[in-house]
C-alpha cells in the first residue's frame, strides 16, 4: 500500500492544493518499508489527484482540503484523512496503528470567504484544524 501526505519541511503541509511536495510510504504488514519526497512540478487542486493516482497512491494524510479536491480524490478510489497536524512521519505511524487523530468532515473553501482583511492564508491559520467560513 502506498500513503501519501502534503509534505513541507517534515511538516504535514496544511493546504492541499498548494502543496509543492507529498512524502510518499510504501506500507507492507502495517510497517514503513520505505519513503520518497516527490515534487508536484506546481499541479493544482485538479491535478494533485491524478498526480498520487499515477503514483499509485491509496490513501492521502493532508491538512485542509476543498470539496472538489476532494471529490477528485474519490473518483481517483484515494482514501483521504484530513484535518490531520504535525510531523508526517508520526501521523502515518499513527494512521497504521489506527490512532490518527483526522477530520472526516475537513473542508477548506478559502476561495468563497474572506477573512476580515486579516491578510493571511488557509495554510498560515492551520485549515485542517477548523472549518474556513464558519
Amino acid at each position: 500500500m502506498k500513503i501519501a501526505v502534503t509534505y513541507e519541511a517534515g511538516q504535514i503541509f496544511q493546504h492541499f492544493g498548494h502543496t509543492s511536495q507529498f512524502k510518499i510510504y510504501e506500507v507492507e504488514d502495517q510497517e514503513i518499508k520505505s519513503s520518497k519526497i516527490v515534487d508536484t512540478n506546481g499541479s493544482g487542486h485538479g491535478a494533485l489527484a491524478g498526480f498520487l493516482a499515477n503514483e499509485e497512491v491509496q490513501v492521502l494524510v493532508c491538512g485542509g482540503i476543498g470539496g472538489g479536491a476532494q471529490a477528485a480524490l474519490a473518483e481517483q478510489g484515494i482514501q483521504l484523512y484530513g484535518g490531520v497536524t504535525g510531523d508526517a512521519d508520526e501521523a502515518v505511524k499513527a494512521l497504521l496503528h489506527d490512532a490518527l487523530a483526522y477530520n472526516p468532515n475537513v473542508s477548506c473553501n478559502h476561495h468563497d470567504h474572506e477573512h476580515g482583511g486579516e491578510g493571511h492564508t488557509c495554510g498560515e491559520h492551520g485549515c485542517g484544524s477548523h472549518h474556513c467560513g464558519e
